[in-house]
């Protein structure tokens, strides 16, 4: 029977890391479902859902320990489930550009979170303007519309509500 362990991991990047850690599980004779990997300031940063059999993450758990004091990281693992299927809905995506300002990422997941809308990836990125030099953000945010809600209703409140804070939207439907 398969099972899933979810793995984070943080520390100083360095080459090597993913090497070790992917190595770790192909050792063990688990296999990488899904994962996010990323540098954030000078931090490198995973999660990854791992599956295999029982014993096999068993192993990953314990070579993870010797794994956080080789590499300087902060690794957690933790046991889950397979992806609970909610209501049934309609999946979105929905991209959002502006001027960087702060409040930006609360503002919308609060207007989100208040109409019952579950966030389920979300990326957001500071970059400088080509030509002007000013600093821009962007946001990607993957939703899932409740069957039930009205998606044209969605798409103007969400639009008048993103016009309010200046912030530039798009949606596009998601397979």
């Amino acid at each position: 029977m398969t099972e899933q362990l979810v793995i984070s991991a943080l520390g100083e990047d360095k080459p090597g890391i993913v090497k070790s850690l992917s190595k770790c599980v192909l050792d063990c004779g688990g296999n990488i479902a899904e994962s996010h990997m990323t540098v954030l300031g000078g931090e490198f940063a995973l999660m990854a859902l791992v599956t295999g059999e029982p014993a096999a993450l068993d192993r990953i758990e314990e070579d993870l320990l010797a794994l956080k004091t080789a590499l300087s990281l902060i690794l957690i693992s933790k046991r889950t489930r397979g992806k609970v299927n909610g209501t049934a809905g309609v999946p979105y995506n929905i991209a959002i550009i502006s001027m960087d300002h702060p409040g930006i990422v609360h503002n919308v997941t609060d207007y989100l979170s208040e109409h019952q809308i579950n966030v389920e990836t979300l990326q957001t990125n500071s970059y400088a303007a080509a030509h002007t030099g000013t600093m821009m953000f962007s946001l990607d945010i993957a939703i899932t519309l409740p069957s039930t809600a009205n998606i044209a209703e969605f798409r103007k409140h969400f639009s008048h509500f993103c016009d309010d804070l200046n912030l530039d939207v798009s949606f596009t439907a998601r397979k």
